[in-house]
């Protein structure tokens, strides 16, 4: 792959880190803004919010802009905002820059993501995203342990500084090595919404949304019920989540190899898995051997269904391929934002920890009956499909 697309992959690593690290430090968080647990969940909802308006909106007003450009008025804008926050005392201030850093971090990702397709040309596009997203799997491997760990020796605001520095770096390496390029023949705004009309268009947005509230309501309080209920010491606890990450790792490349053959398979697999793994971390958070092995496994069956989730809309959605994919970002953000808050309406209600992963198991469930109902969908399709080709064949 040519360098500027691994640039843009480390942007998305720089930025992507800052997304995940909240997960690791609420704790030292909300002691030092003076807030509850639940309330500094919220930031995380507030990040997700940006990237669900984000994606969208920037998708359509960036069509025209040159690619370096952008990329760096993004960059830029994302690393403001995390100069702001680490210096800021206020709880409110906090939750607007996550929104507007994430806002710019969608404007990332679609120009990046487009950047990176026409650099790679027609035969290599399916590659350059796998580099492109691999910034993100790199940021669940190696950022959230490493923010968790700067997070607790040296304070949440320099989990933010490290986050500043390696945006900083981000965007020196990408004036340095990519090119002011306009897209060419960009696509038509119109043909793009009548591109979004398929009912199952529609319902894989609700799929990939109730899977993602499953997946990241635990995943946001994971640092809290390792201290809490499993009774961790703290320094322990970027090594499990260390172990989410690398499950998250190995459930994307067994998810990426097997999304083309058996989309349909890996999607009810890993949400029934999503189910069951979810039901045994609230049984078992007290036991410290068993929750570091349904870590794992959370972040394996979680995140092995994000390949066929995101490659289903080209099929899909054949005529709208810019807004159906920013639709599709904006579906795992109401996920991600949903997840931490239904979490924190469990907490202040007065249930433990261990209630989050029920709720995510009830959820998971959810996400199985959507599936069932495209599988429901698809083979009413197929009769259609056969008697239309005769009349196709003869016209």
């Amino acid at each position: 792959m040519p360098l500027p697309i691994w640039t843009i992959g480390f942007g998305i690593f720089a930025q992507g880190t800052s997304e995940l690290m909240l997960a690791g430090i609420l704790p030292e968080m909300a002691a030092d803004l003076g807030v509850t647990i639940p309330r500094a969940g919220a930031l995380i909802s507030a990040f997700a919010l940006g990237m669900l308006v984000g994606a969208p909106v920037l998708a359509v007003l960036t069509l025209r802009w040159p690619r370096r450009l952008a990329l760096l008025v993004f960059l830029g804008a994302f690393g403001l905002t995390h100069i702001t926050s680490a210096l800021t005392d206020s709880y409110g201030l906090l939750f607007a820059m996550r929104f507007i850093g994430a806002f710019a971090y969608a404007g990332f990702w679609a120009v990046g993501a487009s950047t990176a397709m026409a650099m790679a040309g027609p035969e290599r596009r399916g590659r350059a995203m796998s580099v492109v997203a691999g910034g993100l799997t790199l940021a669940i491997v190696l950022g959230l342990p490493a923010g968790t760990w700067i997070g607790q020796h040296l304070g949440w605001r320099g989990a933010f500084w490290a986050v500043t520095v390696l945006s900083a770096i981000a965007a020196a390496a990408i004036t340095a090595v990519i090119p002011g390029l306009r897209p060419e023949n960009p696509p038509s705004l119109r043909a793009e919404l009548r591109g979004l009309a398929p009912p199952r268009l529609w319902l894989s947005y609700a799929m990939t949304a109730v899977a993602t509230t499953a997946l990241l309501g635990t995943f946001s309080y994971l640092a809290a019920m390792l201290l809490t209920t499993t009774g961790l010491a703290p320094a322990r606890v970027p090594a499990v989540l260390f172990g989410y990450g690398l499950g998250a790792l190995v459930g994307i490349t067994i998810g990426g190899s097997t999304a083309d053959r058996f989309p349909r398979a890996i999607l009810g697999i890993g949400f029934a898995g999503l189910v069951i793994t979810s039901l045994l971390l609230a049984l078992g958070a007290e036991h410290t051997a068993a929750t570091v092995v349904l870590v794992f496994a959370l972040g394996l069956l979680g995140f092995s269904t994000n390949p066929a989730l995101n490659s289903r809309f080209t099929a899909i959605a054949p005529n709208a391929p810019v807004l159906a994919v920013s639709g599709n970002i904006s579906a795992f953000n109401v996920g991600i934002a949903l997840g931490p808050w239904l979490g924190g309406l469990a907490l202040a209600s007065g249930h433990d920890y261990p209630a989050i992963p029920v709720m995510g198991a009830a959820l998971a469930g959810a996400a199985l009956l959507l599936w069932g109902w495209d599988l429901a969908l698809q083979k009413r399709r197929r009769p259609r499909d056969a008697q239309a080709e005769p009349a196709l064949a003869r016209n």
